[in-house]
């Protein structure tokens, strides 16, 4: 099979699950935006299982790939870090997370997807323990968890943009967000 095609074809499943949800992700949609013949899609994922599949492995891709680079010297750097993360979740990264977060939605009804995605989520807990300890800061299971809870829990309200929410939140200033959580979660090491 042709991968630059396939590839094609997982970006618009992930451009349509994040625009049009769970209900929405058709193999004739993703035709239709992937601009291809009707039927590629389902030649590529012969059933909807197998496209919220590639969808899966597309985000993880796409997420690998923003996060690749030299590991923070310092916690300023690493504050940069993480306000440069949570800006791509708001800006170009937003179809990729919209899809993500669908995916949790229906891995609540589909175990296969549950146990797929695992995996990816349970990962973030020691891709921030290490960012913690490249950064020089306690890398402890507790403040991985504190650091990596806040972040998930900051996507839902960058992705809605709601102002007065975004400002209650601290997130309407995300270099500052990012610096207060990371005197938060290592009040006494942190920037």
């Amino acid at each position: 099979m042709n991968q630059d095609r396939r590839d094609r074809l997982r970006d618009a499943a992930v451009a349509v699950l994040a625009e049009a949800g769970g209900r929405g992700l058709t193999h004739r949609a993703v035709d239709a935006a992937a601009d291809v013949p009707t039927g590629t899609a389902k030649n590529y994922f012969p059933t909807r299982d197998a496209l919220l599949r590639a969808v899966a492995e597309r985000c993880l891709e796409q997420y690998l790939a923003l996060a690749a680079g030299p590991p923070p010297g310092d916690a300023e750097q690493l504050a940069a870090l993480l306000a440069g993360l949570l800006r791509n979740v708001a800006g170009p990264g937003r179809p990729r997370v919209l899809a993500y977060l669908e995916l949790q939605t229906e891995a609540t009804r589909r175990p296969w997807l549950a146990a797929l995605l695992d995996p990816i989520g349970a990962a973030d807990f020691a891709a921030h323990a290490h960012l913690l300890r490249a950064a020089g800061l306690p890398a402890g299971p507790e403040a991985a968890r504190a650091l990596t809870l806040a972040l998930h829990g900051a996507i839902p309200h960058l992705l809605a943009g709601a102002p007065d929410t975004l400002a209650a939140a601290g997130l309407d200033d995300l270099d500052r967000f990012a610096r207060e959580l990371l005197v938060a979660v290592c009040p006494e090491e942190a920037p």
